[in-house]
């Protein structure tokens, strides 16, 4: 790698270790692709992100196709910071879009990075949007960089669109099937051309991606709650390994690589995805409630009511207090209206982080003895000053109920999750934990609860971060750690 993108790299990595940030499992990030001649693409695409927003908050950006020119707006803030006049686009013929709202994994939130990536190369114009995180990103880079290539930004995606360019076949499919060889990691990739619509999911399903129908045209999404916000139909999940191309002569599909087995990351059920949402048949709300349900059998309490920390968690929360008959209250109020990009300046004002998203109803609280359930703890910060928000709004017991196991492991695949060293759940018992917290009891989800109430088998799942076993191949993972290193 060029000394320039080392320092670009390490620049980005420095903004992203904010303590208070990386205190929760952080999203991967949304992607919605749509084939529709004729319909107004930006505007529906933008409905789309709305519904996808949970999953990235740092930008957005829609690519749009007339047939002739790729369109593109994107920019770093929420989907309404970016998108103020959506009238600007109305009326002007589309073929196709893709669309994405992103959480920087590797890369760093610098605004060359929103996505999509738009390229131009020898047969056109490709935009791309990009779900997950490449392991051999840095092994990938040096690779091009020694052979020319010139990179625009620091996020791994654009590593896929070297390679498409430089294959240079004149049909995309042809290229892609040469490059996504190359690719170690997880990824759901969206490619729009002037007449395509392309959809690939990595050979292991790490996340979701989807197919629907929208007044007789396909549509791609990452969750099913963006098929419900435009009103398009869920058909199914795309398998792993397979590439979909959609196009005037409808929809091709094929096998792009061998697929490996189904490992869909458990925490897409557990937090990242939203309740109404349905991945491989299962509803994400459901999975919840049976987490809590588990967890309450598990780690019961004696207490006057549950509360959950919104709004992950409130799913589990109520299924927790259906199990042992005590009373669901709404323990605290969550600001909507704080996003992620809220700028925290100094440690002073970063300590007020958690007031500002979450506080208390003192009235609900005050001298009760209360469950607060939760989805993880990753760090520890944030479950500690949760636990004490309570006990300043004069709760008598604070009993802290995980309905995950112990994070013991960083994620790769996407997903943001501090070192071993940082992650609390990877060095200390659980006694020694609820101590540091301050609660005045600590359980968490076992294991095999947690498999089971994901209606999945292990073997279908990715629980890398709980068992630290990875389902792909640690060949490459000593770049990306190298990458978070520099």
């Amino acid at each position: 790698m060029s000394r320039l993108s080392r320092k670009g790299l390490k620049e980005d990595l420095a903004a992203e270790q904010s303590e208070d940030r990386h205190d929760r499992m952080e999203e991967a990030c949304g992607v919605f692709g749509i084939f529709a001649p004729g319909e107004d693409l930006f505007r529906l695409s933008c409905f789309a992100l709305f519904a996808l927003q949970h999953r990235g908050q740092e930008s957005a950006g829609i690519a749009v196709s007339d047939g002739k020119t790729i369109h593109l707006k994107k920019g770093v803030g929420l989907v309404s910071e970016v998108f103020t006049d959506l009238e600007a686009m109305k009326n002007k013929p589309t073929v196709a879009a893709v669309s994405h709202v992103r959480y920087s994994t590797s890369g760093g939130s610098r605004p060359e990075n929103a996505q999509p990536l738009l390229i131009e190369y020898r047969h056109g114009s490709l935009a791309v949007v990009h779900n997950g995180n490449l392991i051999n990103a840095l092994e990938l880079r040096e690779f091009l960089e020694d052979r020319g290539s010139i990179f625009q930004t620091t996020t791994d995606s654009e590593l896929v669109a070297h390679l498409i360019a430089r294959y240079g076949y004149r049909d995309l499919e042809a290229s892609l099937t040469s490059a996504l060889p190359h690719l170690r990691g997880a990824y759901n990739f969206l490619f729009l051309a002037e007449n395509s619509l392309v959809g690939v999911r990595d050979p292991y399903g790490i996340h979701p991606l989807s197919l629907g129908k929208w007044k007789g045209h396909y549509v791609l999404a990452s969750e099913t709650c963006a098929f419900d916000t435009i009103g398009a139909e869920m058909i199914r999940d795309i398998e792993p390994g397979e590439m979909v191309i959609i196009d005037e002569n409808g929809l091709t599909s094929k096998q792009a690589l061998p697929s490996q087995r189904l490992a869909l990351c458990v925490f897409e059920y557990i937090y990242f995805a939203r309740p109404d949402s349905n991945i491989h048949g299962k509803n994400v709300h459901l999975v919840r409630k049976e987490l809590g349900r588990r967890l309450a059998r598990e780690h019961p309490a004696q207490a006057d009511l549950v509360t959950g920390v919104p709004d992950s968690s409130l799913s589990a929360a109520s299924g927790f207090a259906e199990e042992l008959g005590i009373p669901y209250e709404m323990g605290m109020i969550k600001n909507k209206y704080i996003g992620r990009t809220f700028i925290q300046p100094n440690q002073k004002i970063r300590s007020l982080g958690v007031q500002l998203k979450l506080n208390p109803i003192y009235k609900v609280v005050e001298g009760k003895s209360v469950v607060v359930v939760d989805d993880s703890i990753v760090r520890g910060t944030t479950s500690q000053k949760l636990v004490n928000m309570f006990f300043r709004a004069g709760a008598r017991e604070v009993h802290l109920r995980i309905s995950s196991p112990p994070v013991i492991s960083p994620c790769y695949y996407g997903i943001y999750t501090p070192t071993y060293e940082e992650l609390i759940g990877s060095s200390r018992a659980v006694e020694e934990i609820r101590e540091q917290i301050g609660a005045t009891s600590l359980g968490y989800l076992g294991y095999q609860n947690m498999i089971e109430s994901a209606g999945l088998t292990e073997s279908e799942l990715c629980t890398a971060c709980f068992s630290g076993h990875y389902p792909i191949s640690s060949k490459g993972r000593e770049n990306y750690d190298e990458i978070r290193r520099l």
